[in-house]
C-alpha cells in the first residue's frame, strides 16, 4: 500500500521549493487540476507556461520549468500544474507602498523607470500581460524588480512580421484597467498595459489608485474626465513633470494614449536617479521609509521571530544564502508563513503572540468597532480560521475579502499569523 502523503490543499498559490542536495531555491506556483477543470481553464494555463518561458529579461520573473500531474489518479502526488519561478526574496513591490503616502517621487522613479524596461521587452516579444498591478510586481533579493503573473497575457504581434492583431477578451483588475475595455468592441494590445502602468505609477506615488474602475459610474474617474480633480488631494501632491506624465499615460482615448517610447524619452523618466547608485542596504532603508513614518512596519516587521533564530551556543542561523542578502535583511518585511511556504500578496498582516482561538474575538471586537461586517468563522481542513467581511472604505466604496488566521511557529516563537485578503475584482 502506497504511504499516506500529506500535501497542502491549494488552489493558485505559491509556495517555496527547495532543493536541499543543490541548495537551490526558487517558487512554486500549485494550481490544482480536478475533473471538473475545464478545456477552457486547463489551455489558459498552457498559455501562460507557453508565454511566460519564452520571456527572458532582467525585469521579467524567470520561469524555470513546469510539471504537470494530471487528475488521472495514476501519481502519488496532488493533481496540479506545478510552475518553478525565480524566488523574489524581496516580496511584491504592493507591501512597500504606505496606504495615501506612496513610496516617495524619488523611489518611484528608480522602480517605474525598471517598470517600462521590462514592459518594453514584453511587448517586443509580441505580448500583452492585461494585468498589470502592484501585487504583481515582485523585487528579487537584491531589490531588482520583477513583473510577474502572465496568467491573463496574450501574444497580440508576430516578431517576424510584426503584424498585430485586436484583442477581444475583458479581463483584468477593475482599478487598473483601461476605459475601453467597458466597451465591446476590440481593443489595441499596448496602450492596456500603458494605462496599468499610468495607475502603477499613480500608486507608487500617492498609496491608492485614482479610481475604484475607469468608468462614469466612478466619482473619482468622472472628476478626472472633467479635470476637477487636479485642485483634489492627491492629484495636487504629484510635481508639474509627473503629473504630465501620468495623464499621458492615462489619456482616455488610447490613440493619443503616450507611447512606451515617448515614455522613455519624458523628462520625468530622464532625470538623473538620485537611488541607484546608493547601494542595497540604502535602497531597502528609502523604500521602506514612508512605512516607518506612518508606522505600518512595526506592523508588518517579524523582530519576534527573527530574534529567536540563534542556535545552542547563541551565535546567530544564518538563512539560504539566496535570499539573505543586504537589501532583504534591511527590508525586515517577512512575506511567508511560519513554514516560509505561501508567499501571500496583501498589504494587512502582521503576527500576534495570541493563538488563533484566542485572537479571533479580538479581531471582531475591532470590526465592530470599526462598523465592519462579518459572517461567523469557519475552519478549513488545514487548520486555517477564516472570517468573511465587508463594508465601506473612506471613499464610500464597498468592499469585501476575508480575514485569514493561522497557526504559526518558528524556533521559540509561538502565535498566530493574520491577513486581510480583499476580493480582486475581474471583469
Amino acid at each position: 500500500m502506497s504511504p499516506q502523503l500529506k500535501y497542502p490543499k491549494v488552489s493558485g498559490k505559491v509556495y517555496r521549493a527547495v532543493n536541499i542536495p543543490e541548495h537551490r531555491v526558487a517558487a512554486c506556483k500549485v494550481v490544482r487540476l480536478t475533473p471538473e477543470t475545464t478545456k477552457t481553464e486547463r489551455k489558459t494555463l498552457d498559455k501562460e507556461i507557453k508565454v511566460h518561458a519564452a520571456l527572458r529579461h532582467r525585469n521579467v520573473l524567470e520561469f524555470i520549468s513546469a510539471v504537470i500531474v494530471e487528475p488521472d489518479g495514476g501519481s502519488l502526488y496532488i493533481p496540479a500544474v506545478y510552475m518553478l519561478l525565480e524566488l523574489a526574496a524581496g516580496g511584491d513591490l504592493f507591501d512597500k507602498i504606505a496606504p495615501d503616502v506612496g513610496l516617495g517621487e524619488d523611489m518611484a522613479h528608480y522602480y517605474f523607470c525598471q517598470v517600462v524596461a521590462g514592459l518594453d521587452y514584453i511587448h517586443k516579444e509580441g505580448v500583452c500581460h492585461r494585468d498589470l498591478k502592484p501585487e504583481n510586481i515582485l523585487l528579487d533579493a537584491a531589490g531588482v524588480l520583477k513583473i510577474s503573473d502572465f496568467g491573463l497575457s496574450s501574444v497580440y504581434k508576430l516578431k517576424q512580421t510584426g503584424k498585430t492583431r485586436l484583442l477581444s477578451e475583458r479581463c483584468g483588475s477593475l482599478p487598473y484597467v483601461a476605459p475601453e475595455l467597458s466597451s465591446p468592441e476590440p481593443y489595441e494590445a499596448e496602450p492596456i498595459d500603458i494605462w496599468g502602468s499610468g495607475v502603477i505609477l499613480f500608486t507608487l506615488l500617492t498609496g491608492s489608485t485614482p479610481w475604484d474602475e475607469p468608468t462614469k459610474k466612478s466619482y473619482e474617474y468622472t472628476r478626472y474626465l472633467t479635470g476637477e480633480c487636479f485642485n483634489d488631494d492627491p492629484w495636487n501632491r504629484l510635481s508639474r513633470d509627473v503629473l504630465d506624465l501620468i495623464t499621458g499615460m492615462l489619456a482616455p482615448n488610447p490613440g493619443r494614449r503616450t507611447k512606451i517610447n515617448e515614455i522613455f524619452r519624458h523628462r520625468w523618466m530622464q532625470r538623473p536617479s538620485q537611488i541607484a547608485e546608493q547601494g542595497l542596504v540604502a535602497i531597502a532603508d528609502k523604500l521602506t521609509e514612508s512605512l516607518r513614518t506612518t508606522g505600518d512596519l512595526d506592523i508588518a516587521n517579524a523582530n519576534m521571530v527573527f530574534a529567536s533564530r540563534v542556535d545552542a551556543d547563541g551565535d546567530q542561523i544564518m538563512l539560504t544564502a539566496a535570499n539573505n542578502t543586504q537589501f532583504t535583511q534591511s527590508l525586515l518585511l517577512f512575506s511567508q508563513t511560519q513554514t516560509g511556504r505561501r508567499y501571500t500578496p496583501s498589504l494587512t498582516r502582521f503576527y500576534a503572540s495570541l493563538p488563533p482561538a484566542d485572537l479571533l474575538p479580538l479581531i471582531t471586537e475591532a470590526l465592530e468597532g470599526e462598523r465592519v461586517k462579518y459572517k461567523n468563522a469557519e475552519t478549513t481542513p488545514d487548520g486555517v480560521i477564516r472570517l468573511r467581511i465587508g463594508g465601506f472604505d473612506k471613499r464610500k466604496l464597498i468592499f469585501k475579502g476575508w480575514v485569514e488566521l493561522e497557526e504559526f511557529e518558528r524556533d521559540d516563537a509561538q502565535g498566530a499569523f493574520c491577513i486581510m485578503h480583499r476580493d480582486q475584482v475581474r471583469f
